[in-house]
């Protein structure tokens, strides 16, 4: 007996679980566009990780052998994207078990005189990574909790009353089952990679920064980083450097905001023996760096009274240790890094402007991880690979604590998200890593009403940015300095936001005004 797809709800719903000779005259092949489709309504969701929304609709099997309540599902999950598919009984249900495209399964408890548990304890034991959601008309918190031991998703109550229930609890399931699928595909990527790379991610911003890497292998010229704290600047460095023709030579971090002033410039270009009390003679690490890359983190924090050294040593490429009377050729590829807007603080006053634009030759831009919150499944794999002792039970997480990492919005970046992991690592007793293992905090998303508009928002993560956008302009007065500083983001990334909603400097926005309303932003 074959299966069949719900036809259109216009369609005479009686032939619907008509005879299998019946049944079998309807069921036409599906055009290569229909399958491409199908395709695609199945792996878009993977690439989302976990998060809010569903990026293609899903393929969903209704198991149930009342025709009037399947064309009522199909109505209210069609104009969701999903594909639904229809099974009266085992004999249906089996085959399109097989189909590796199949999302969900929605199961009808009471099939006749078919036991509808035993129907779960098959499907999970022929298909244990299919989500299911059993439906049933006499709903007990009995059933309820022998169905959730034997694997189901959820259940919901026939008949249907509360549509938006139904759409958010398939929409959730289906972010489920595609969140474990890629779980798995990244712990077969990892496993067969001969050692972790040092840059992680497959987002379209970390791709980017990927192929500027590899543009810049035979390019000799300096490179700022800008990011916030935690996203990984020194690693992007080191990876440069990796790539470089310098690779064999020193990679020389230097951490700019740790070196107290009254000795910053002796670290850095060195001094003479006798130069000052105790100076016993020191080469500066501009010459331990000769020949190969030097890492200046945190640039921002260099003082106003070496920054002059630092741009002649760059300019002419020597350095005069400090006590000496003659300069010292070197030979270096310096890379800087900060997490402060330095265009900002040459405005100011507060760094110097000739240096600014020696150093920003090639630049950076770090993204947030919470502007990549596709790539935190593969991060938390990659740092549970590397802080795991070998003889931890934890083996992976949970699809609920994975997911959970996905929604957080990491605040201190991978440098967080790795110190999260550690921690949990510390104190796991299980195979995989849950909820509980974690000490996460929550993050508040905006209140769900502007005072601008007193409207209610839309349930969108654009519309909450946004919200969060016009609100810092809003309370700073149009500072963009300061909406930057209350969003924690620097002033580059704000304005990228801006721009990305329509909302226009010295103008009102471009962008319809919905609910959220219109502000004048001034930059």
């Amino acid at each position: 007996m074959t299966s069949e797809r719900v036809p259109p709800a216009s369609q005479d719903s009686t032939s619907e679980f008509g005879t299998p000779a019946n049944r079998d005259s309807k069921n036409e092949s599906r055009s290569p566009a229909s399958e491409a489709g199908i395709a695609a309504g199945g792996q878009a969701g993977i690439a989302a990780g976990g998060q809010a929304g569903i990026a293609a609709g899903g393929r969903v099997l209704l198991v149930d052998d009342e025709p009037l309540f399947v064309r009522a599902m199909d109505r209210i999950l069609r104009p969701e994207g999903h594909t639904l598919l229809a099974a009266s009984c085992w004999a249906e249900l089996e085959p399109q078990l097989a189909d590796p495209m199949l999302d969900l399964v929605l199961l009808d408890l009471v099939l006749g005189t078919v036991d509808g548990i035993a129907v779960l304890e098959r499907i999970k034991a022929l298909r244990p990574d299919l989500e299911v959601i059993v439906l049933t008309g006499h709903a007990s918190v009995e059933s309820a909790v022998g169905c959730m031991r034997l694997g189901a998703f959820d259940y919901l109550e026939k008949p249907v009353g509360d549509i938006h229930r139904v759409r958010n609890t398939v929409r959730r399931a289906i972010e489920r089952r595609r969140l474990v699928d890629r779980t798995r595909m990244l712990e077969q990527e990892l496993a067969g990679r001969d050692g972790a790379p040092e840059l992680i991610g497959g987002a379209p911003s970390m791709r980017a920064i990927v192929r500027m890497i590899e543009s810049l292998r035979h390019n000799e010229s300096n490179v700022l980083l800008q990011g916030e704290s935690g996203t990984g600047k020194e690693i992007v460095a080191r990876a440069i450097h990796a790539a470089s023709v310098r690779k064999e030579a020193a990679f020389v971090p230097v951490d700019c905001g740790a070196l107290p002033e009254s000795i910053i410039e002796s670290e850095l270009f060195g001094h003479e023996k006798g130069a000052f009390t105790g100076a016993v003679g020191a080469p500066g690490l501009f010459r331990v760096a000769d020949g190969g890359t030097l890492f200046l983190d945190e640039i921002g924090e260099i003082p106003p009274s070496v920054q002059a050294k630092l741009l002649r040593a760059l300019q002419q490429k020597e350095v005069r240790p400090v006590g000496a009377s003659q300069a010292v050729p070197v030979d270096i590829r310096v890379i800087c890094a900060t997490n402060r807007d330095l265009s900002e603080m040459v405005a100011e006053g507060t760094f110097r402007q000739d240096l600014y634009y020696r150093l920003n030759v090639v630049r950076i831009e770090l993204p947030p991880l919470r502007e990549r919150s596709e790539d935190v499944a593969l991060l938390a794999q990659h740092l549970l690979h590397k802080h795991r002792r070998s003889d931890s039970p934890v083996r992976g997480f949970t699809p609920e604590a994975l997911e959970r990492l996905c929604r957080q919005r990491w605040p201190g970046n991978v440098r967080e998200l790795e110190n999260a992991i550690e921690s949990a690592l510390a104190f796991a007793l299980g195979e995989r890593l849950g909820v509980a293992d974690f000490q996460l905090s929550h993050s508040p998303l905006p209140p769900l009403a502007s005072k601008s508009v007193g409207g209610a928002v839309p349930l969108s993560l654009d519309a909450y940015e946004r919200l969060a956008l016009e609100r810092a302009l809003e309370e700073s007065r149009g500072d963009a300095s300061e909406a930057a500083r209350r969003l924690g983001i620097g002033r580059s990334t704000l304005y990228r936001k801006l721009s990305k909603h329509g909302i226009e400097a010295g103008r009102r926005s471009a962008g319809p005004a919905g609910p959220l309303g219109r502000l004048e932003a001034v930059r």
